[in-house]
């Protein structure tokens, strides 16, 4: 994937891009990233970027000309998924990460200020997004989250894709609790099933936890599902991810 970020903080960029899952898809060659600083591209000697609202209203609008000119900067932008960072975009989940991880071009934009010119939004942002039902000063932190989260679907990137296939929503359901060594900590013991071998039980056992989770913390995951069809698509998951696991151990 080709992955350009227009900004006004490029700087917050150069360590997230060197560090963990992005880091390593970077060094990799898996993931070709870099940023676009906004400023470059600004009206005047002073790289003025923000203007007021016509008809008034609170807040400053980045003008369209450096929105554009960082746009057209990037060479390789034809055919390119472009998404603006905005809280009343549509909610980041497993699917759209997904769906955005199988393109081969995506910029990202950072909102600032009171939002960005419509005019924008209308005639080169191909996705609004937001992460969450609520405001922060600028795009950079909301795009890190979708950066990430885009970027763990892409072969490669991950140690291991089981990792993605059987997180939580990717099954449908949040995660099921899960344990590591030893057996036994200051007297708190893991539940029997899981060591018991026997992976019939374990499976099972793993859809009744992720499914008290989800209905506990998230009840919304489930309305207008039958727990038979979370069920099967459950199963599926963890299974594609143990096939995975094979396939990656040779």
């Amino acid at each position: 994937m080709r992955l350009a970020v227009a900004t006004l903080f490029p700087e917050l960029f150069e360590p997230f891009f060197r560090t963990g899952v992005v880091g390593r898809a970077a060094a990799s060659g898996v993931v070709e990233a870099s940023t676009l600083d906004i400023r470059l591209h600004g009206i005047d000697a002073r790289g003025s970027v923000d203007d007021y609202q016509f008809g008034g209203g609170a807040g400053m609008l980045l003008r369209p000309e450096p929105l554009f000119g960082a746009l057209r900067s990037v060479p390789w932008r034809d055919g390119a998924r472009v998404v603006l960072m905005a809280p009343d975009g549509r909610r980041l989940d497993h699917d759209l990460a997904r769906d955005l991880a199988r393109e081969e071009k995506l910029i990202v934009f950072c909102g600032r200020y009171g939002g960005v010119d419509a005019r924008f939004v209308q005639q080169a942002v191909t996705d609004e997004v937001s992460i969450g039902d609520y405001v922060v000063s600028g795009g950079e932190l909301p795009a890190m989250v979708l950066i990430e989260a885009v970027l763990r679907w892409i072969p490669g990137v991950l140690g291991r894709m089981e990792s993605a296939v059987s997180d939580s929503f990717a099954t449908g359901l949040l995660d099921y609790p899960r344990y590591t060594r030893p057996a036994v900590f200051e007297g708190m013991s893991v539940p029997e099933v899981i060591v018991s071998g026997d992976h019939a039980q374990v499976e099972n056992w793993r859809f009744e936890a992720a499914l008290a989770r989800t209905r506990d913390r998230r009840p919304d995951l489930l309305e207008g599902v039958s727990i038979e069809s979370v069920r099967k698509r459950f199963l599926e998951a963890v299974r594609q991810a143990a096939r995975t696991k094979e396939r990656e151990d040779g």
